[in-house]
């Protein structure tokens, strides 16, 4: 039996749990009104009369149709707004309303995208195709824009996709004889390429490039969810394209993963250290998060719906309870062998208090490899918002741009 760290906050049913009413007003709405995860980017004015209706019509469960049609009409009214302005050539404003359309719409189709669904028969699906439209109308305003390229999976094998669509974002001065540095973004569980708008600012803001991925299980991934070395094939794939861009500079290649992007950002620190200057693990698990001890209370903590169904998903099982007996032995890092290996430089961040992914996994790979580098925060939960972020660029400039003034953030 583990000690958590997390104490007696391991056995507590966190209260939102089951209540989108107290999910909304003890958690939620002020991320809304501080436009932080998961509504980066958002208008606390749109979400305010959505989540008072979902509260006044009994929808706690995010799975329903119901939930994600409560917020199709403000998507709706947004997309049309946004529209008027960019035929009355206020580009500004058009951006700026597609963008917040976007994040509607990203809530709508919250907490997970299956690559197995179709908008045919999933209205979640529908509405993530529907995001990523919206995402680029606005994306294609701002300056640099996001584009969106579609690539073939050169080093696919059994039942991995054909094609791997990337998110790019490229500093105007970037040319074939100024070479940029690239960030490689390995999205999470519930945030897909459509969801990074402020790193890819930060990022830009550096001087660096950004090419955006979502991981096996997730969204538009085509890597076998079940397949535990598919992501190292699905970073081969992206990692070969890259060199063929003349204005990347692949001997300043950093990766940061983000939540259970994570997990493979420790894993290609080490199966790709050789074509990685470094590597960010941020809110990352690596053994302890499949143990069926830990999945046994993942969903009574702070994530705001069901999780451990989703993560079975994820990794390809039919069912939660063959992943919760199994995936700790065909997944974890250490039973895997996967950090034995040496890596590249790998820095691990999350909050102390995460009841998503146990502190211990950032812990637990210091017993193997090579070095690796971290940090903590008392009294943060998931991922150490909003503490972590800056030490998260500041490491990433010092291993891509090691000469270059401080920017702040």
């Amino acid at each position: 039996m583990v000690n958590w760290i997390l104490g007696d906050k391991f056995d507590t049913v966190y209260p939102h749990q089951g209540s989108i009413k107290l999910l909304w007003e003890t958690k939620w709405k002020f991320c809304a009104t501080k436009s932080v995860y998961p509504f980066h980017d958002g208008s606390l004015e749109d979400f305010e009369p959505v989540f008072q209706k979902l509260i006044a019509d009994g929808i706690n469960n995010a799975d329903t149709d119901a939930y994600t049609e409560a917020f199709l009409p403000t998507a709706t009214a947004l997309e049309e707004e946004a529209s008027k302005a960019l035929n009355n050539g206020n580009l500004e404003r058009a951006a700026d309303l597609y963008r917040r359309a976007a994040v509607i719409l990203r809530i709508s189709r919250f907490p997970y995208i299956s690559p197995s669904t179709r908008p045919e028969t999933s209205i979640k699906r529908a509405a993530f195709e529907r995001q990523k439209q919206v995402y680029l109308k606005a994306a294609s305003l701002w300056n640099p824009i996001i584009t969106e390229e579609v690539i073939p999976h050169t080093h696919r094998a059994g039942r991995d996709g054909a094609e791997i669509p990337l998110y790019i974002r490229v500093p105007e001065e970037a040319s074939a004889t100024n070479r940029v540095p690239v960030v490689l973004l390995m999205t999470g569980l519930d945030g897909y390429r459509p969801d990074n708008s402020q790193r890819s600012h930060e990022i830009i803001n550096r001087g660096w490039a950004t090419v955006i991925v979502e991981i096996p299980g997730t969204a538009d991934s085509p890597a076998d969810p079940a397949d535990p070395e598919s992501p190292d094939r699905l970073w081969s794939s992206v990692l070969d394209y890259m060199e063929r861009r003349p204005e990347f500079d692949m001997s300043h290649v950093a990766a940061w993963g983000l939540s259970a992007g994570g997990f493979y950002a420790i894993r290609a620190s080490c199966t790709h250290r050789e074509r990685l200057v470094g590597s960010v693990a941020h809110g990352p698990g690596s053994h302890f998060v499949f143990s069926p001890e830990w999945l046994a209370r993942a969903n009574d903590h702070e994530y705001p719906f069901e999780l451990t169904s989703a993560m079975a998903e994820k990794y390809g099982y039919e069912n939660e309870q063959e992943f919760v007996k199994n995936a700790q032995k065909k997944f974890s890092l250490v039973e895997t062998g996967v950090l034995d290996q040496d890596n590249c430089r790998l820095l691990m961040l999350n909050g102390v208090d995460d009841g998503v992914v146990p502190i211990e996994d950032c812990m637990e790979p210091l017993k193997h490899g090579g070095p690796k580098e971290c940090r903590f925060f008392k009294n943060r939960v998931h991922m150490g918002y909003p503490d972590s972020l800056p030490v998260a660029y500041k490491w990433l400039e010092s291993v891509l741009s090691p000469n270059m003034k401080e920017v702040k953030n």
